[in-house]
Formats: structure tokens, sequence, C-alpha cells
């Protein structure tokens, strides 16, 4: 950083907090950097950091917790979102609490040497979720508040950074300046600093001001930036506040810049948001990619706007708050309200077309084609569109909830809707609710049934997906209904389907048997090929676990000729997974194996693990059956770990289970066991009594072929009682075994 001056006490003191020991560093694990606003506290904290990095070699973590931004700041369970993200947590595995969440967390740092930086925090609540409670690893924080809370209740380490002393000061302006003016003469640059009230932020402005006009004498520039300090105290209450100095240095700045810039400058703190890309600038602003980019320069330059990477921007805080004061007194209502709306409907037809490549088969939402002249991004690909979801993902946030709070209700429930289609694919569940939640209210605002219907629809994909299944039956439920209510048949077809999709994963067979086919002569009133073939498997399935086996078969047939027809390779796989369980229990072991080959087949083209790890599982019991337990036992760990990956603990589980199955028939039954009982306790914590039946049946097996003489009698009583909860011809064939079995034994 070319503008950053040595704080030669403040890091001495920094360093000093920290104590060898061997190869670590010990500390008190928290070190505060506290200060007035603009004082260089981030500049600091990044310095040090950067320079102690390689004592922490387990890697380094970084938020902006935008503890003083215009907007809210950034919640502690986002954080931990994000954060068990970056540590390889899969979205499904990340619990939905703030209190799990820390725990997780602090699991996973214990043990490793890590350096977390917590810049812009607010106050000692917003931090201590993130602190990972070990010695070894170290957490700055930095706040315009003392955080006394943590200083007192958790032993943190505090340090106040003052305004720099003159040298550094004037240092710090020649650092800027050098190349571009002669000498300037020391007592002017003193009084320089001075009307910068030595604020590291205010500096680097005006220096770069006065290395912009090489040629103008310094005397003019502090005449010039003196009037201004005295037009601000003038309309200030506090004369003689630090942070009036930079305001006042913000605005001699401001004054200066040609009138577009200064326009943009204005509307981009509007921007829904807290960083924004060139593109997302021109829409706020109404003007060409190329101009944008060249005003953002022009602002980046005179330091009103940092450059974070090579198409992304922010503001300091303090820079923010500022532009939307201006905007404020130099717009109208109606301009700055235009200006949010071009914004979001940027964002709206960019989610618009990158679902198109993530998602090109889901159901669109209706949009209002009026809108679409916005000059919206045009992505080439899957992987483009999917970086464009990750990298924007707070702002489409930040975009529904500033379109419901401004009125522009339409646009913030069709934004919210959209998301859909990634968030179901991705799991972000803060997100993903947050949308929902706000675009659900928008839409009732509008007395938008149609949109109401979809917020329904996108929450209870949410919930059932986050294993909060009666919470995602009301909201398909309450979608059902509105759809029938304004006669969207399709609507009405899918909402039907995602309830026979839970009373499936519930193991309600015949329920979810009776809502596909419902579905299912919906959808044949209408000309919709995918959604009939995506039908027809489901039914397949159902038929399957009913132990229908040729009325599944038949079902598999036309869905599987359906998908090949449209080319669906995705509805191809998941077909001849299904053909493959259906041949494998008709002893057809050979043919059920081509169908399971060729499904992976599939994903590995696709390059779809969520696909492989859980056609692997079938891919597993079919070479059992082939009496191949070494191929077996490759295929369930591999779907294990990717299931691990992926956060789908009950798909995780059955491949432990299959574990211990490939195991036994290897003839290592103590180790069959442990995968077992392992697999057990997680279905027994999930509440799926079916999975955790055939768990304990295979426990029972793998004592018995140990020879232990273990006693079985605790697992048979609470095999029988969760079959018990089951009614159905798989679950009666399960008692059957067990109790022929007992009998056996005697």
């Amino acid at each position: 950083m070319r503008s950053f001056v040595n704080r030669v006490s403040e890091l001495e003191r920094l360093e000093g907090i920290l104590i060898p020991d061997g190869d670590v560093l010990r500390s008190s694990g928290v070190c505060i950097i506290a200060g007035t606003a603009g004082v260089g506290k981030t500049a600091l904290a990044l310095h040090w950091a950067h320079r102690i990095r390689e004592k922490y070699p387990d890697g380094q973590l970084y938020v902006n917790l935008r503890g003083y931004d215009p907007g809210p700041p950034i919640t502690a369970n986002e954080v931990l979102d994000r954060f068990l993200r970056v540590l390889d947590v899969p979205a499904g595995a990340i619990p939905p609490d703030l209190e799990a969440r820390s725990a997780m967390y602090r699991s996973l740092l214990a043990g490793r040497r890590m350096l977390v930086l917590l810049d812009n925090a607010f106050n000692a609540p917003q931090v201590r979720p993130l602190l990972p409670g070990t010695d070894v690893s170290l957490v700055i924080v930095t706040s315009r508040s003392r955080l006394s809370g943590l200083v007192v209740r958790d032993g943190a380490y505090r340090i106040t950074v003052d305004m720099l002393a003159e040298p550094e000061a004037l240092e710090l302006i020649r650092r800027v300046t050098e190349g571009y003016r002669g000498k300037d003469d020391r007592e002017e640059l003193a009084e320089l600093a001075r009307l910068c009230a030595r604020l590291p932020l205010a500096l680097r402005i005006a220096a770069e001001r006065a290395a912009s006009r090489p040629w103008m004498p310094l005397r003019e520039l502090i005449r010039d930036l003196r009037d201004e300090s005295a037009l601000w105290d003038a309309l200030t209450a506090e004369n003689g506040d630090e942070a009036d100095a930079v305001r006042s240095v913000f605005a001699w700045s401001y004054r200066a810049l040609p009138a577009a810039v200064a326009s943009l400058f204005r509307l981009l703190g509007l921007h829904p948001g807290p960083e924004f890309g060139v593109q997302a600038a021109a829409a706020i602003a109404g003007c060409t990619i190329s101009q944008a980019r060249q005003m953002l320069d022009l602002l980046v330059g005179a330091y009103l706007l940092e450059q974070i990477a090579p198409d992304r921007y922010q503001f300091h805080d303090l820079m923010r708050a500022y532009s939307v004061d201006q905007a404020g007194a130099e717009e109208s209502m109606e301009t700055r309200n235009a200006a949010l709306e071009r914004s979001i409907t940027w964002y709206l037809w960019c989610a618009v077309h990158a679902q198109e490549k993530i998602a090109p088969l889901d159901r669109r939402v209706r949009m209002d084609e009026s809108s679409s002249a916005v000059e919206a991004i045009a992505f080439s690909d899957y992987s483009e569109a999917l970086r464009w979801y990750q990298a924007e993902l707070a702002n489409l946030v930040t975009a529904v909830r500033v379109a419901a709070q401004i009125g522009l209700d339409d646009l913030a429930w069709r934004l919210a809707a959209v998301l859909r289609s990634y968030c179901m694919r991705h799991n972000p569940f803060d997100a993903w609710f947050a949308a929902g939640e706000i675009g659900l209210k928008a839409a009732r605002r509008v007395g938008d049934r149609y949109g109401e219907a979809e917020i329904l629809d996108s929450l209870g994909k949410a919930y059932v997906q986050s294993h909060r299944l009666p919470m995602g039956v009301e909201h398909h439920r309450m979608a059902l209904a509105v759809r029938r209510e304004i006669g969207d048949r399709l609507g009405e077809a899918i909402s039907l389907n995602s309830l026979g999709l839970v009373n499936l994963r519930r193991r309600h067979l015949l329920e979810a048997y009776a809502d596909f086919e419902r579905s299912l002569s919906v959808l044949r009133e209408l000309d919709q090929p995918y959604w009939e073939s995506t039908l027809l498997a489901n039914l397949a399935e159902a038929s399957f676990e009913l132990s229908r086996l040729e009325e599944a078969a038949e079902f598999a047939a036309f869905a599987l000729d359906g998908f090949r027809h449209m080319n669906s390779p995705d509805g191809q796989g998941n077909v001849l997974r299904i053909l493959s369980m259906i041949h494998r229990e008709r002893g057809r072991s050979d043919l059920a194996l081509g169908h399971i080959q060729e499904a992976l087949s599939i994903a590995h083209e696709q390059n779809n693990q969520m696909w492989e790890g859980y056609w692997l599982l079938e891919l597993g019991k079919v070479q059992l059956i082939l009496r191949r337990p070494e191929e077996s036992l490759i295929a369930f760990q591999r779907s294990a770990s990717i299931q691990r990956r992926m956060g789908d603990r009950s798909r995780e589980a059955r491949a432990l289970d299959g574990t211990g199955e490939a195991y036994r028939e290897i003839g290592r039954p103590l180790e069959a066991l442990d995968f077992h009982r392992t697999a057990a306790a997680i279905h027994r914590e999930l509440g799926d009594p079916w999975q955790l039946a055939i768990a304990l049946e295979n426990i029972l097996l793998a004592i018995r072929s140990a020879g232990t003489g273990g006693d079985v009698s605790v697992h048979v009583t609470e095999m029988f009682s969760v079959l018990e909860q089951l009614d159905d011809p798989r679950a009666h064939a399960a008692r059957d075994r067990i109790a022929a079995a007992l009998e056996e034994d005697g």
C-alpha cells in the first residue's frame, strides 16, 4: 500500500502481544484495534496481518462486518455461514441457528493456527460468536467502538489508534505526491495535515488532489480546503470533531469532480449492496459501460472509491455515508428511486439470464417484458452464470429488500422467485429464506396471487431441503391452494409433485403415489413433456418402494423414452437408477449393472458430483448382488465422501451402511458393525425410521456373522418399534425376516 506509513509504536505494541512457544505464537486470542473513523485502523490491521501471516499456516479468514455502513451490519450468523463454507463445510451440513454454527466453527478451528480479521465491527455481540476460543489462533478486530465487553469478558487486548503524528502525516503526503510535485514547503504541508486532522483517509484524498495539480501552489490548495472547512464548520453542530475534518476534505474533493463523475458518485452510494462491478455501476447511472469504467477510474484515483478486485469496487463506510448525504441533498426522490429501479431491474434480468444457463428446464417466472430493455449480462455458459450468482448473492438479497422498502414490490417478489433455481441447487439457506420472506410479503402487498404462489413454492423447497419437512408441507399446500384458485394448472401439477416428493421422503408411500397421480392427471391436459416424464419417473420410484415391480418398470420405460427424446441428461440418469433398482430386485443383475453404469457415465459427462454420489449407492448394491464386495466397497466409500462434501447426511449414512455390508461380505464383520452403528446413529438423529430399520437389521446380521454372542435384544426391540411406524410391503417383509431369524435362533 503506497500510502501506508509505518506506525512504529503501534506495530511494536501489537507484536508484543504474541508470545513465542516453539513454532507457535500464543496470545489472548483477540486483539482489538480501535479508533475514530478514517484513522487508518483497517490499513494497520491489514499491514500487521500481512507481516505475521506465515506464523499462522492453517489459513486466514477476512470479513468486513460493515458495522458503520448506511445499511444493516452483517450478522454473526451470516459470517459463520460464509466462514464454514470457506472451511469446506458443505452447505447442507451448516446448521441454521447461531449457537450450533458457532460451535461447529470453534470445533473446526480447534488445534489450528488461523488468522481471522474482523473489520469494522459494530459491537461485542456481533464479534463474540466468531471467536475460536484458542490461544494459537489470532482474531484481529477493528472498530470505532472500544468493545469493552470483549476486553472484560473475553480477555481481548486493545490498542487505540490515534491520528498520525505530524512527521508521519507529512511522510504520507510526500509518498502520495512523490514524482508529481516539486518540494513543497514544510510549514504548508503541516498546515494541510492539520486541516485533515492528521487522519490517513483525509490525508490520502488531499495528497491525491495536490498530486493531480502539480503546478498549483500548495498554499492555494490549502486556502480552498480552509474555506471548505469553514463552510463545513458553519453547517455542523459539533465543531472540532475529527470526523468533521474528514467530511470537509470529502466535500473539497467532491466539488472538484466533473458533473457526470459527481453524479455517479452520488448514485453509487444508493447501490443495493456493499460492493459492485462496472456493469452494475453503469446500470444505476444509466450510462454505458465504457463511460462508467472511465468515471470509476477517476473516483478511485481521487481516493473516493476503493477498487478491491479487477472489476469490483466498494466505498469506505464514511465515504458511502457522505455519498448518500449528497444524493439526498442534490437528487430528487424521483431521481433516486429511478436509479434504484434501474439497478434492481438490471439485477433481476441478469439473474434471469443466469438461470437460463444454470437450470434451462426449470419453470420460468413470468416477467414484465417491458423492463427487459435493460442491458443485462448475457452469460456464455453454466460456469460463468454460476460465478456471477456466487459473487452477487449478497447484492441480490439486498436488492430484494431495497425494492420492497421503496415500493417496488413487483420487482421484489420476481427477483426473490428467480433466485429459487440457484438456491435449490446450492442451499444458501440464510439468503434463500431472507429473500423469500421479503418477496412473499411484497407479493401479498400488491395482491399478486401468482407471485405469492411462486414464493410459497420457493420457501417450501427451502424448508424441505433444510430438513424442516412440516414447514415445507405447509408452504407447498398454500402454494397449491393459490395455484388452484388462479387456474395455474402447471403450477398446480408442480405443487402436487412437490408434496409427493415430501411424502416419498417421509415414506408415506400411498400418499406420495396419489400426489404423483393427481399431478400427472393435470399435466396430461397440458403440453409439458418434461414434467410428464418427471412424474412418470417419480411414480416408478413410488411403485418400486411399494414392491410393484412390473408397474414400476412400465412407468420407468415411458419416462426414459421421454427424457431421451428431450435429451435431458438428469432425467435419463435418474430413470436409469430406478431401472437398475427394479432389475436388481428381479434378479437381473447384469441388466441392472448396465443401467447404473450408463447413469454414472451421464454424471461424469455432466461433471455433476451430486448425481454421481447418489447413483453410486445403487452401483454398490448391484456389485454386492454380483458378489463383487471389493468393488462395492470402493463405490460406497466414494459415495460417502461425495455426500459428506455435499452435506447430505442421510445419503452419507446410507453409503456408510453400504460400506458395512461390503465389509461383512469380505469377511470383516467387526469393522462392518462400526459402520452400521454410525449409520444407525445418523438415521436416528434425522428421524428416518425406514433407513434406521435397515441399519438396525444390518447390525443384527453383522453381530451374527461375527459370532460374538452379543446381546441383540436392544436392537431387535428398537427395530420392531420403528417398523411399527411404517405400513408398506417392504416394512412388513422386514418384520417377517427378523421374526423368522429370531425363531431360527431359538
